[in-house]
């Protein structure tokens, strides 16, 4: 099965990804796999705070890939896999990449303004030409009709 990696934040850009990815999926017979990055968390000293801190970050992407799952579901009917994983971007996404051969594509929503995102800079600049898959950046400018007719 051709699988769409898409990682999505609270970025109106990672909607449009997810939708992007969604619509390619379904059309090809696919499926999505949805990939939300915490960020590496600082060290605190003290033990109890650093577990408060880590663990409302990953409620907060919990919550966030939930709510994107859902959308997907309903608009798409595919139920995607959901992963959260903290730690270096571009790493995951290669280990996640490695690790499934049915992963297809990788898709990065680009934003309408402002310079690209970490990642986008990353696999689209000294990893360009690294991945045995295509990245898909999409942008964040285009609406649903214009991401329905693309896709």
């Amino acid at each position: 099965m051709r699988i769409y990696l898409v990682v999505i934040d609270d970025s109106p850009e990672a909607e449009i990804a997810l939708r992007f990815a969604a619509r390619r999926a379904v059309k090809t017979g696919g499926g999505v796999e949805i990939l939300t990055l915490l960020p590496p968390q600082e060290f605190i000293a003290f033990g109890g705070i650093q577990a408060t801190i880590e663990e409302e970050a990953h409620l907060h992407a919990e919550g966030l890939v939930t709510a994107a799952a859902g959308t997907l579901l309903e608009e798409s009917g595919l139920r995607p896999s959901i992963t959260v994983r903290e730690g270096d971007g571009p790493r995951i996404v290669r280990e996640m990449i490695d690790a499934n051969p049915d992963i297809a594509a990788l898709v990065l929503g680009a934003a309408a303004n402002g310079p690209p995102g970490p990642l986008i800079s990353h696999f689209a600049g000294p990893d360009a030409g690294a991945l045995p898959v295509p990245v898909m950046i999409v942008p964040g400018s285009l609406t649903r009709e214009a991401i329905d007719r693309l896709s």
